[in-house]
This record gives structure tokens, C-alpha cells and sequence, in this order.
């Protein structure tokens, strides 16, 4: 006979003051200096219970970037594809300076760990590309757009490319002004919206 293991779940408040222990050790150390062990600590809790809930280092700090993303990208649904990226642009532009020390240091330790790569892509980066392109469908089936318009392949690239551009190429972060004018500019002209 087999035992199982019963995997009890946090409650969503004690998986929050989790998550936020996690923000706040990257912010303080680095991604590459942050143990299991310091967000334990930090959270008052077991390692085991950490290594129950999560495989992992890669996969608690995808979980919590998750929770503490700024921009519910499926909540945003005005009626129609502009308003839906001005909305995205405010939401994402009003975020984009608000955590540069964690930002900074996620962004150096997914060049350089395969991990926690792959962790953010399956649990962060492909759930919202997936949210983007429901998005621009629903325009499509609104009949903004046209569904075989070149450039709806390359939306959610787009999108994502206004934020990491103008950091890499400026020094700056893409905020809500830059966002709304890349839109304007760049995106709705892409999809064929006058």
C-alpha cells in the first residue's frame, strides 16, 4: 500500500504575506542571493511547507510575481480595442516604475538561470500572452479588425516590446504617456484601427 501525502493549501492570506516576503528578499538581495531558507524565515514558516506548495525557488518567485502583478490583463475589457489598451497602457505605465529594484534584479537572473526562465514562461509570461491575444480576438468578433490583418500575430510582441524597449534603448521605463502615444502611434495602426 502506497501512503498518499496530503498537500494542505495556505490559506490566500498566509500564501500572500508569502508572496510578499519573496518581493521584498529579491528587492534586498538579489534573485541569485534569496534562499528558501531567508523567505522561511522571513515568513515564519517551514521549508518544508515552501517545498510542498512550490518544486522550488524558480517556481515561488514565478508564483509570487504572478500574485503581485499590477495589471489583471483579463480584467480589462472596455468594449472596444482602444480602450482596452489605453486601460492596459495606464495600468502598465502607472506600474512600471514602481519596483525597479525587483525588475532589475529578475531581469538579470532570467539571462542567466534557465529556471526560473521556464518557470516564468509557463506560469506568467503564457497565461498573459494568452489573456493579450483573447483581446485581440474579441476586437475581431467586434469587428474592429479585420481577422486576417499580418499584424494580429504579432500583438502581444507589440505590446510586450513597448515595455522592454524603451528601457533597454532609453535608459526609461514605458510609462502611461509613452504607453497611450506607442498605441496611438505603433499598434492601432499595425491592426488596421483608424
Amino acid at each position: 500500500m502506497t501512503a498518499t501525502v496530503r498537500r494542505s493549501r495556505l490559506s490566500s492570506e498566509r500564501e500572500a504575506e508569502l508572496y510578499q516576503a519573496v518581493i521584498e528578499l529579491v528587492r534586498e538581495v538579489g534573485y541569485e542571493a534569496m534562499t528558501m531558507d531567508a523567505v522561511a524565515a522571513r515568513s515564519k514558516s517551514s521549508k518544508a511547507t515552501l517545498y510542498r506548495q512550490w518544486q522550488g525557488k524558480p517556481e515561488l518567485v514565478a508564483a509570487a510575481m504572478r500574485h503581485n502583478r499590477p495589471v489583471k490583463t483579463s480584467d480589462v475589457d472596455t468594449g472596444s480595442l482602444r480602450g482596452d489598451l489605453h486601460r492596459l497602457a495606464d495600468e502598465v505605465g502607472d506600474a512600471a516604475e514602481h519596483d525597479t529594484a525587483f525588475m532589475g534584479a529578475i531581469g538579470h537572473a532570467v539571462s542567466t538561470n534557465p529556471d526560473l526562465a521556464a518557470a516564468l514562461q509557463e506560469m506568467l509570461i503564457d497565461p498573459e500572452r494568452a489573456k493579450l491575444e483573447a483581446m485581440v480576438r474579441r476586437a475581431v468578433d467586434r469587428g474592429e479588425i479585420a481577422a486576417d490583418t499580418p499584424a494580429v500575430e504579432f500583438f502581444a510582441h507589440m505590446m510586450l516590446g513597448a515595455v522592454i524597449g524603451r528601457k533597454f534603448l532609453e535608459g526609461r521605463f514605458a510609462d502611461r504617456d509613452y504607453l497611450a502615444r506607442y498605441v496611438d502611434a505603433v499598434v492601432l495602426p499595425a491592426l488596421g484601427v483608424a
